[in-house]
């Protein structure tokens, strides 16, 4: 089993502060190793050091990743920009996961909570309904996914 195996079997194992303590040791040989910049920033967003984590996500996705980790890595620092108050830098993190991932919903949640954050409230339940709409399997959800998802974008609209 190599380092990277090990660490993530590690984090598997819920040894979080080991398996990062390995990914840190990696990311340091291996700088232009564009998973390992991945693996290593989500080791320390399980720590709760989302600062720490933000350069190794910048550096994976600048090295270019695979698709799975692609959009894992957009998630996490768009999230991990949220978390830390960096909201305008989340929104257009996320944008940017989802000009390559159009339409993932973890991303579109995730940058409604970023427009909650900026104040585009409209645009976050705008958002959220039509996933709500989309994705329910509940069946009393699903007999009004329609008008949901009609007025999803006509939350202040009075009709008269």
């Amino acid at each position: 089993m190599g380092n990277l195996e090990r660490a993530l079997y590690l984090r598997e194992k819920k040894e979080f502060e080991k398996s990062n303590r390995l990914l840190m040791d990696l990311a340091k040989q291996n700088p232009g190793d564009a998973v390992i910049q991945y693996q290593c920033a989500w080791s320390l967003d399980i720590l709760g050091l989302e600062v720490k984590a933000v350069p190794y996500y910048e550096a994976a996705l600048e090295l270019g990743l695979p698709e799975d980790d692609a959009k894992g890595a957009y998630l996490g620092l768009g999230s991990t920009y949220r978390t830390i108050g960096e909201y305008e830098k989340s929104r257009r993190t996320l944008e940017s996961g989802l000009a390559k991932f159009p339409g993932d919903k973890a991303l579109l949640v995730f940058r409604a909570m970023a427009f909650y954050n900026l104040g585009q409230h409209d645009l976050a339940m705008e958002s959220l309904l039509k996933i709500i709409a989309e994705t329910s399997r509940d069946r009393e959800i699903q007999s009004y996914a329609k008008a949901i998802e009609f007025y999803s974008d006509k939350l202040d609209k009075v009709f008269t």
